[in-house]
Parts: structure tokens; sequence; C-alpha cells
């Protein structure tokens, strides 16, 4: 590792149906970043007419999901009732709080032409006491971001504060979220403002303190410390960051700082006792694993 760096992870390709996903968090190394516990890029990915992204309802507990594209178009909805279109630069912030149920398909008009998905997902643990909060949606136009630029880089403040600046998005805890494009020969200074914080390279050319960070490698920070990102060509990261949150397990789509806890959500996915999606009739099952008693680790 450099002097700036504590931990860098390789993603994990993800076969999700139609597409990939890289996934780099949680892995062996780091499980959370703040309270990310869960990091996919998604795409990019080309879908010919009258093909398109469909996940079928599926649950989730104790945490938030945040959708943010690059390109390309979600249609979401969920068990209580919300129904929203993403676009590039907007954001889908839904707590599952003490449970939730959602879908994501490309919406018609994506799928009547060729289409590209491109974005980042990710999964934001709650704090103890908002683990069991009644579920809610909330989408955010692109607009309604802080949006700015200096020297030929570009921001957006996704989730959190950052430079003096604070996204409307509402969080739980301390979290840093951002969106940075390098135009070639620029840099900037990423602050240690948080105990916890990492880049994502989206693309290649980015550098930290001088050390080349290869493309799609999500380098954890060293605490504390304030890191130089500077690219010679264009650029785009994707930083993540926030103050511990304190262990989590995680099982499929559930996370908890109770095991227990997934053992119930498990069960009652399985016996139908989750609210339903208003018109979808498809789900996915309950992945095929013998559900684990409360006391055995995860």
């Amino acid at each position: 590792m450099t002097s700036c760096i504590q931990h860098l992870i390789a993603p994990h390709v993800q076969d999700l149906g139609g597409f990939q996903a890289r996934r780099l968090l949680p892995s062996e190394a780091v499980t959370l970043v703040g309270p990310f516990i869960f990091f996919d890029h998604l795409g990019p990915a080309v879908f010919p007419p009258g093909k398109g992204v469909d996940v079928r309802p599926h649950p989730h507990i104790n945490l938030a999901t945040v959708t943010y594209l690059f390109e390309g178009a979600f249609l979401h909805r969920d068990s209580e009732g919300n129904v929203q279109e993403i676009r590039p630069g907007a954001v889908n912030w839904m707590t599952a709080g003490r449970g939730i149920v959602h879908s994501e398909r490309s919406p018609d008009e994506e799928r009547n032409k060729e289409a590209t998905l491109h974005g980042i997902q990710t999964w934001v643990a709650l704090p103890d006491e908002h683990e069991e909060t009644d579920p809610w949606f909330r989408h955010h136009p692109a607009a309604d971001l802080p949006i700015w630029e200096e020297a030929g880089v570009a921001f957006t403040l996704i989730a959190g504060e950052a430079y003096g600046r604070t996204s409307p998005v509402q969080t739980f805890s301390p979290i840093l979220y951002l969106d940075v494009q390098l135009a070639p020969g620029t840099q900037f200074t990423l602050p240690g403002d948080y105990s916890e914080q990492a880049v994502y390279s989206v693309t290649s050319g980015l550098r930290l303190n001088g050390v080349t960070l290869e493309q799609h490698r999500l380098a954890v920070l060293v605490p504390g410390t304030s890191v130089e990102i500077a690219s010679d060509s264009a650029a785009r990261c994707i930083i993540v960051g926030g103050e511990p949150i304190g262990k989590r397990h995680k099982w499929w789509n559930f996370v908890s700082s109770r095991p227990e806890r997934i053992e119930q959500a498990k069960r009652d996915w399985q016996e139908g006792r989750f609210a339903a999606v208003p018109d979808e009739a498809e789900f996915i099952p309950l992945p095929e694993e013998p559900l684990r008693k409360p006391e055995q680790p995860l």
C-alpha cells in the first residue's frame, strides 16, 4: 500500500441477469467504509431494442439503498406505493427501515431503443436507533444537488457534507458521497474530514498522491490523511465515506446489527409477510440456503 491507501480492493464481477456489476463492498478486507456496506458499479451495459433490466421485487431491512446513474434509466416501484423513474445525475434514496420491497426495471421508453445503463448502487447501513424506522422513499432531481466546478474539476455532492456544502438528501449518520469529474491536467485535494473514506476509479487515469489508481479499484484511505487526486486525461471517480456505524451482518438483501433480525427477515420473506409491490406479480424467492439459527455466526 502507499502512504495514503490502507486497502486496495479489486471488484468481484456479478452477473445480474443480462448485465454485469462490479462489486467492491463488502470485500474480504473491508466490510464497511463509514456507513457504506455495499458498493456496485453497474455496467456500462448496452441493451438492444426490446431488452432491458428486470430486477423483480425483493426485500430489504435496516438499511437505505441509493441509486445514482451516469447513463440510462430505472423505474423504481416499492411496497409503500412509490413509483419513480430515475435519470442520470438524480438520486433515489430508499430507507428500508423495518422492511420494504421494491423492483427496478427499464422504463418502456428505454426498451423501445438501444439503451445504455451505467451507474452506481450503494447500500447505507442505518444507525442502531434507526434500523427499525418506518420505510420511506425520496427522489432528488439532479438540479437539486450541490454541483460546482473548481479549476477544471466538476463536483456533485450526492449525499452528506463536503467542501462547505450540504446535500438535501436526508441521511441518518455523518456521510460523504461525491461524484468528481476531472478535465485533463487537473487535480483537487480531498481532505481527511471523515474517519473512513475511499476513492473508486470509475475510469482510468487517476493518481492518488502521485500513485496511479487502476480503473475499477476502490482505494480505502488511511484515516485522517489529505489526498491529492489528479489526472492527465479526462477521468471520473466516486468518493464515499463517513463515520463508523458499528458491526453489521449481511445476508442476501438483508443488513442488520443483529443476526437474529436477519433470520426473522428470512422467515418473513419465505412466508409472505412482507408487503407486496402494487402492479407487480413477480418476486425473487429466498435463496436456497438453510435458515441459520440466531446463535450461528453469519
